[in-house]
């Protein structure tokens, strides 16, 4: 009977005894200054990837190449408006299937640290909050505000439940979670708002898992951004003073580990600005420094991807990101292997065992060559098919929001009241266009008004006109004060001076029309070989190419590019229906847009189409074509700009 008894007692022992080994654990230890993984010392090198940037079908190759790096960890956000376009509308499957990325990071090997926002900032479209919280104009964001603070519990709601399984101590790969982002860096510095959030979060994941912020790594930063109950990290890129970087986080933290949560590899870029670029030897040394004191460290970027779309965010002063998001990372726009990449791998290899065997090559481009364009419709010819919802009248200009419409353009129309025999001014005397406007009257391209810089142009025609007024959204403010970014014509225009009235709007649903191929070709006109340097009212252009199922390997990833477009070079394009994003070579330094293979077929003709904003480039059959090519241009030149905007490795405190 005490044999058995024993017996029993050291089965029970044993089985408690694996039941605690099994047992995944990540802390903060206080007491050593470091994390605790399983029990033991860690320290994570990890690198920013966002899942968002990148089509679904390279996110193994890129996981893959990052975890050959040397990293142990990556880093992502989460943009709310990504997954929740409308109101209590979700959108999780596709190239959106986050639950599928974190499975796919944990089978490689890779830990996950996750920035669920709800603010997000990443140069991303306000900086992923969704423009549907501006349905009430008054709304103070990433504040107390009530109707702000009810859509981020409803969104947290259903995002944080679906990350708690992914939790390291759930037996899933996210060993942290970020609360905001950067919110020393918001004029609110509401710390109700971050109490409320560190409840909210708790609430969903537990007490268990480590939450944390990020800030600029000084103390003016860290005064609004940090709070009892989450573990400040700092960030901070090459050129700082490390020292001192994390003396400032010290200060928050007197102990617990080093963390710089944002180690920059390269720097984001505006249209109009020179291509941003930072040096593999400067990283390498920077990132050695930050090891050898034996400090966390995420790289940011590590990848930056593609801003497809309508996705990129801006800055202010105004001025948008472009469609390539390339952050000159490690891993180019494309994936493909640099010398940073290899630098950094070389550093890594100093401070931690690295797996075994090749990297992952570069994926192979091909140069499909040249496409002749034809033209198609105007955008005014057009309306009926792009306009599914017809038109809306009001006394006065309405906002993209109140039109019900987020992204891309407004077709608005009015009358001119008067005859405007000589040149009369058309003016937006409080700056309200947001962002640029292409006008025409009559048919005849006007000119352009453009939010900060041409708030007037000047008209000519007889009382009755016809204005056509296309008005895009470039992308909407993502830092600062500025991210309550309302677009449209969201004050009232002048003529003479004198407030116009008597609107006719027009909500545009072009991605679907391109999609299901709608759109048709017009007759030749005089109109269609325009004398040199004469703007035309916003057309579409459309080709298509073959790709012969003959050749091995194809389709390919490429680039396209516009190279005898001699206009102004401004528009859209979409490849079968794929919305690639925003080209501007003219103003720059964006040249090329990447093409990834997947959107490619070998099965049927693949249809390109343009809408280019400006220009007439069809002037003769040699100019009307696009060009697909192996090599990506992302720094051509560029206007001069005299405005920095987001000075390189600064968090500029906007209070």
């Amino acid at each position: 009977m005490s044999v058995l008894k024993g017996g029993s007692l050291l089965l029970g022992l044993l089985l408690l005894g694996q039941s605690l080994d099994a047992a995944p654990s990540f802390s903060v230890d206080y007491k050593n200054d470091c994390f605790r993984k399983d029990g033991q010392t860690f320290r994570y090198i990890s690198g920013s990837i966002h899942y968002s940037r990148i089509p679904r079908v390279y996110w193994k190759d890129r996981l893959l190449k990052m975890y050959m790096a040397g990293l142990n960890a990556i880093q992502i956000y989460i943009p709310w408006n990504y997954h929740e376009p409308s109101a209590g509308l979700y959108n999780f499957s596709g190239d959106r299937d986050l639950e599928h990325f974190l499975k796919l990071a944990q089978d490689i090997g890779l830990l996950v640290i996750l920035r669920p926002g709800p603010y997000i900032c990443a140069e991303w479209d306000m900086g992923g909050l969704p423009a549907w919280l501006l349905n009430k104009k008054d709304i103070v964001l990433r504040s107390s505000d009530p109707d702000y603070i009810a859509a981020v519990d409803k969104w947290m709601g259903k995002l944080l439940p679906m990350m708690k399984p992914y939790l390291y101590q759930n037996g899933g790969p996210i060993i942290s979670v970020q609360v905001e982002n950067e919110y020393g860096s918001y004029f609110a510095c509401d710390y109700n708002y971050m109490r409320h959030l560190t409840r909210l979060f708790r609430s969903h994941l537990g007490d268990e898992v480590v939450l944390f912020t990020t800030d600029g790594a000084g103390l003016n930063y860290l005064k609004c951004g940090s709070i009892q109950g989450l573990y400040a990290t700092v960030d901070f890129g090459p050129h700082s003073n490390i020292t001192a970087a994390f003396a400032a986080q010290r200060h928050a933290e007197p102990h617990g580990p080093l963390v710089n949560s944002e180690f920059y590899t390269g720097w984001l870029d505006h249209w109009g600005s020179p291509h941003a670029v930072v040096s593999s030897a400067e990283v390498a040394k920077s990132l050695s420094q930050i090891l050898a004191m034996g400090a966390n460290v995420n790289l940011y970027m590590f990848i930056g991807g593609t801003n497809f779309g309508y996705w990129n965010g801006a800055n202010s002063p105004y001025a948008a990101q472009p469609t390539s998001y390339d952050y000159d990372a490690p891993l180019t726009e494309a994936g493909d292997l640099t010398e940073k990449f290899f630098a950094i791998r070389e550093v890594i290899k100093m401070y931690r065992d690295i797996p075994k065997g090749p990297v992952p090559p570069t994926t192979p481009k091909f140069a499909y060559g040249a496409v002749p364009m034809k033209k198609l419709q105007t955008v005014a010819d057009a309306l009926e098919k792009l306009s599914f919802s017809g038109s809306v009248k009001s006394v006065y200009p309405q906002t993209f929001m109140e039109l019900n419409q987020a992204f891309g353009y407004v077709f608005y129309r009015m009358t001119l009241p008067f005859n405007c025999s000589s040149p009369t001014p058309l003016s937006s005397p409080m700056n309200g266009v947001h962002d640029r406007a292409y006008v025409s009257v009559d048919g005849v391209f006007a000119g352009i008004l453009e939010r900060n810089e041409v708030i007037t142009v000047n008209v000519t025609g007889k009382a009755g006109s016809q204005v056509d007024i296309l008005v895009e959204n470039m992308g909407r403010i993502n830092y600062g004060r500025d991210i309550n970014d309302f677009k449209g014509l969201v004050s009232n225009l002048t003529l003479g001076g004198r407030t116009i009235t008597g609107w006719t709007m027009y909500s545009l649903n072009i991605d679907e029309v391109v999609g299901q191929d709608l759109l048709e070709e017009n007759p030749p006109t005089q109109a269609d070989s325009p004398q040199p340097g004469v703007l035309s009212p916003p057309t579409f252009y459309k080709g298509s190419f073959i790709i012969p199922d003959g050749i091995p390997d194809l389709p390919q990833d490429t680039y396209v590019t516009m190279p005898s477009w001699r206009k102004a070079l401004n528009g859209q394009i979409w490849i079968n229906g794929f919305n690639l994003g925003r080209y501007w070579p003219t103003r720059g330094p964006q040249v090329t847009l990447f093409v990834p293979a997947h959107i490619l077929s070998t099965a049927a003709p693949n249809n390109v189409t343009v809408l280019e904003l400006e220009g007439a480039p069809c002037s003769s059959p040699e100019a009307c074509r696009v060009e697909f090519t192996t090599t990506p241009v992302l720094n051509g030149a560029t206007l001069s700009d005299s405005q920095q905007h987001r000075r390189m490795f600064i968090k500029e405190d906007l209070l």
